[in-house]
């Protein structure tokens, strides 16, 4: 009786480690693709946090 209870506990342990590393690469690879640059143009917002400059002469009526 104490084997099988140490065996269920071994592979309760076990199971418990391939889960957490399942559940840290989950979310390693959510992380990865939330911050992989896109290389679409982002329009008004910058990736540094200021305003992106406009192109010479442009919104002037001249």
């Amino acid at each position: 009786m104490k084997k099988l209870l140490a065996l269920a506990v071994v592979a309760g342990g076990v199971l418990f480690v391939i889960k957490r590393n399942k559940d840290a690469k989950a979310e390693a690879d959510l992380w990865r693709e939330a911050t992989a640059p896109t290389g679409k143009p982002l329009g008004a917002v910058s990736t540094n946090g200021t305003a992106p400059a406009r192109a010479a002469g442009a919104g002037q009526n001249n």
